[in-house]
């Protein structure tokens, strides 16, 4: 992968520039692949503390992980649909999408692995057969996989331009007294916390969501939304809302931690997923109900605001 360095970026060093711009990677292996020149710039090789200058090529190779890191497992995916190109998946909460730093095992991956190994694209080599796009592991819901290269180049051009239906439901703190809003804020990596997304205008990239309210708890003080992406930023529904004030309830990472809901990571569901099919050309959409963990909890609130009326 190549980036050209834009003014933004100026001064930047390399290694941060890194960690801004390629997510899933931890700052000591950067620092491998500087030291093993798997990083240029300018087609040479440079420290990990070089002062990016503009127009600057930072090149980066990411060396496949070894077949043998990444075994099969025995793990029973929810599969709703599936065809030659393409599988639907409704991910459980809880679930990792794909193995990443060090985390080789139980994800979604070692179970497409046993199920449909050599079936699955290969554009993103063994780490990822077949993953278009990922939702985090507490994050429950519907996404796609590619079963042959096509079908990934043709999906993943439609992640680019934006025209995939992404819809999630999520239960956030506070109330918004606005039946509809957008959120229009950029997101990059965190200045203060590297592992984590931020609203920032450095190094960042556009981030719109759509917000629909759908129901209001007053006495749990918390509102459930319909969040539309525009765009699909890391954590980006997570980082504009508590962007505005209203933290996902569940949410430790960028919200307070509340034991108030008993809940374990943040209560945030893909709903619907449409995107124009790769090979008919036809518009297909799917749906994924909520899950039981998810249906408790609203019982819950709508039970405490029936019992305080």
């Amino acid at each position: 992968m190549e980036f050209n360095v834009s003014k933004e970026s100026v001064g930047e060093r390399l290694d941060n520039f890194i960690v801004q711009n390629v997510d899933s990677i931890t700052r000591s292996y950067i620092k491998k692949l500087i030291d093993d020149e798997h990083v240029v710039v300018n087609q040479k090789k440079q420290k990990a503390g070089y002062a990016l200058k503009e127009n600057d090529i930072v090149s980066i190779d990411i060396p496949e992980d070894k077949e043998a890191n990444i075994q099969a497992e025995d793990i029973k995916l929810n599969i709703v649909y599936e065809d030659e190109d393409i599988l639907i998946i409704d991910k459980e909460k809880g679930m990792v999408v794909h193995p990443a730093n060090g985390n080789y095992s139980g994800t979604m991956v070692n179970s497409l692995m046993y199920t449909h190994k050599d079936k699955l694209s290969s554009i993103n080599g063994i780490v990822r057969p077949g993953i278009v796009h990922r939702i985090d592991k507490d994050t429950s819901g519907i996404l796609v996989v590619a079963k042959n290269d096509n079908a990934h180049k043709k999906l993943s051009e439609q992640f680019k331009v934006h025209s995939i239906t992404r819809k999630y439901i999520a239960i956030v703190k506070g109330i918004i007294t606005e039946e509809n809003l957008v959120i229009n804020y950029p997101i990059g990596r965190s200045s203060k916390d590297r592992k984590k997304m931020a609203v920032t205008y450095k190094n960042s990239k556009e981030a719109i969501t759509h917000i629909k309210v759908l129901r209001r708890f007053y006495d749990s003080n918390v509102t459930v939304v319909e969040a539309t992406l525009e765009t699909g930023r890391t954590h980006q529904i997570r980082v504009h809302m508590a962007y505005i004030g209203h933290p996902l309830v569940g949410d430790e990472v960028y919200g307070n931690k509340d034991t108030k809901f008993k809940v374990s990571g943040q209560m945030l569901h893909a709903k619907v997923l449409g995107f124009i099919h790769p090979t008919t050309g036809k518009y297909v959409e799917f749906e994924s109900d909520l899950p039981e963990y998810y249906k408790e909890v609203l019982k819950k609130l709508e039970n405490k605001e029936q019992d305080n009326n």
